[in-house]
């Protein structure tokens, strides 16, 4: 695959935290590829690093220490507003709690639709994005009155709908029975065979057979 399709790349990223007892390490020397295309899950037990490395990745919080590459752009070297612009240019990140995704208000249908007007997206095809994620009876409610679940496809439907360079979500099936977690695993899986670059934090055994790579994580570190 030619260099230019690699999308994302991290090196010897570390995350640590301070504590009263001190410095925490929550990500220690993790290494990532990401080529356009890729579906990664990051797997472990529950503080194993999963969502700080998502954080990281998803130019929300800086590393500690290491490199980070995105779109072959130094996002180290970027300002905060630099980052805030990139991430809004080329990522769609899906928090683990779904209302932290939304606008409180605004209706279902408007959350898509601000979100496809952000990238300077068509809006015609708000109902069909809606209809495919279970949602469409739904089009006229606002957060306040979705379910956890309901919440969280809204959120999920927004990010692939935008179609960016880097999709990443946070336990995104969490909330979900297992028909709608599954119609999310497929939304997601598409996303990366439309040529995105997707990581997803889960300990979904369904979400974690149908990726292409897991990257297991123990205390922070990188494991077989």
């Amino acid at each position: 695959m030619a260099p230019e399709s690699m999308l994302l790349q991290g090196d010897e990223l570390c995350v640590h935290y301070r504590s009263a007892d001190g410095v925490v390490p929550a990500v220690v020397d993790v290494t990532l590829r990401l080529r356009a295309g890729a579906f990664v899950v990051l797997a472990g037990p529950s503080g194993s690093g999963k969502s700080s490395l998502l954080r990281v990745l998803g130019l929300i919080d800086r590393p500690t220490s290491g490199a980070l590459m995105i779109d072959g752009r130094d996002v180290l070297a970027l300002g905060d507003g630099g980052r805030r612009r990139l991430r809004r240019a080329r990522l769609a990140y899906v928090h683990q709690r779904p209302v932290t995704n939304l606008v409180d208000d605004l209706t279902a249908a408007e959350q898509v639709a601000f979100a496809l007007q952000s990238r300077r997206l068509p809006v015609a095809g708000v109902h069909d994005v809606l209809t495919r994620f279970g949602l469409a009876e739904q089009a006229s409610s606002r957060p306040a009155h979705l379910s956890g679940g309901e919440q969280q496809r809204l959120a999920i439907a927004m990010a692939t709908a935008v179609a960016p360079s880097v999709l990443l979500a946070d336990e995104p099936t969490a909330e979900l029975d297992r028909h709608h977690a599954d119609g999310v695993i497929a939304a997601i899986a598409e996303s990366a065979a439309g040529g995105q670059a997707v990581v997803v934090a889960s300990h979904d055994p369904e979400m974690i057979a149908a990726a292409h790579e897991v990257v297991w994580l123990h205390e922070g570190r990188r494991v077989a």
